[in-house]
């Protein structure tokens, strides 16, 4: 069923507008004032990644006059497959202006807002009270739940999309008007159960499948054409070129959303130590045992000096074994981004041997810490 459309029309279309939108515009049930509820709509993309760089192209070529962008992170040679809103030009240099400056190439009379900082529960609803919708493409479970909670006390819509391999899934999470990502997913996954892209890795084409479906989303809701996913899920099966729907309902016994909360915790993420503490404690002298879980390729790659390799699969058949070889000094768990790492934790932790987990993993450290480290 159609919903009322998001978005109220914008001011008529220049001619040079008309002629640029006609093929769109002719569309049945669509015409020049669905073009203008466009034109006047804000979207706020959260994530310049694999499914931003899918996303924010079509949104700018379909005519979104305000476009906000947020990502802390920058550009680095192994996002480029998948990533295609950025170039090798661009390597080391911020993800929302890398993606800012495609975005005006495309079309420069775009207003685009940029937010180059992690999205956090003490800066979310600032940051999307200033627009209509939000499109999430963030690849980490505390992100996409805090989003949801964020538009869910704002009264704003979310289109969300997710990529794992060679698949990917599309919804609508709207409370004013239906299911949430919360009924869908009242519990999240177990860390160190569903890895992110960067440690499972995508496939590129799989970004773009699930990217342009969210701006579809995106679209219909503007302009309150067609019929929204909401209490349904797309899911894509890229090798078997299939899609399937999943439907789903409001959970009536679901706690209301009234406020933010710590989505790290929430989502298990909680035994861990900063970039920045591990380099204070390290510089102080103080005693640690770097545990590094990842393969042995990575570790040609970057490593930090001092650390003891023994890969993720290692830890996994023998964990007792493996902590019985551990120094007695106080143990940091070490992968790419965290998330090998923290299945290391739990192993180690049930068999006697308590740590920590370096939040965000090298990739962070050579963030945060040491930008001169290779970023793979």
């Amino acid at each position: 069923m159609a919903l009322p459309p998001l978005v109220e029309p914008g001011p008529a279309l220049t001619p040079e507008r008309t002629a640029r939108y006609a093929r769109t515009t002719q569309l049945p049930g669509f015409g020049p004032v669905a073009q203008r509820r466009l034109q006047a709509a804000r979207v706020l993309v959260v994530g310049a990644g694999g499914l931003g760089s899918a996303v924010l192209p079509l949104l700018a070529s379909a005519g979104f006059g305000t476009i906000g962008i947020v990502d802390d992170d920058r550009v680095e040679p192994s996002n480029l497959p998948r990533q295609a809103i950025h170039t090798p030009s661009a390597i080391g240099r911020p993800k929302v202006e890398s993606a800012a400056a495609a975005v005006r190439a495309l079309d420069d009379a775009t207003d685009v807002r940029l937010f180059a900082e992690r999205l956090t529960a003490e800066n979310a609803r600032h940051i999307l009270s200033g627009f209509d919708l939000v499109l999430d493409g963030s690849d980490n479970f505390p992100t996409r739940y805090l989003v949801d909670d964020a538009a869910t006390l704002g009264g704003i819509p979310v289109v969300w999309g997710a990529v794992h391999q060679t698949g990917g899934q599309v919804g609508l999470s709207w409370a004013a008007q239906g299911p949430t990502y919360r009924d869908l997913f009242p519990v999240p996954p177990a860390p160190g159960s569903v890895a992110s892209c960067a440690e499972a890795g995508a496939l590129p084409s799989v970004c773009g499948v699930i990217g342009g479906l969210m701006v579809s989303e995106a679209i219909k809701l503007v302009t309150g054409t067609g019929d929204p996913l909401l209490g349904r899920v797309t899911i894509h099966d890229a090798l078997r070129g299939t899609f399937r729907e999943l439907v789903y309902e409001r959970d009536p016994q679901a706690a209301p959303v009234t406020q933010l909360i710590d989505y790290d915790l929430f989502c298990g993420v909680s035994d861990t130590m900063s970039p920045a503490e591990l380099n204070a404690r390290l510089a102080a002298g103080e005693p640690h045992t770097l545990l590094d879980v990842r393969e042995t390729w990575e570790a040609d790659i970057v490593e930090l000096p001092g650390s003891l390799l023994v890969p993720l699969g290692v830890v996994q058949r023998d964990p007792a074994g493996v902590a019985e070889r551990l120094p007695g000094d106080p143990l940091v768990i070490i992968c790419h981004h965290g998330i090998r790492a923290e299945t290391a934790r739990q192993l180690l932790a049930d068999v006697g041997a308590p740590g920590v987990v370096l939040a965000g993993g090298l990739d962070a450290w050579a963030r945060d810490v040491d930008p001169a480290l290779p970023r793979y």
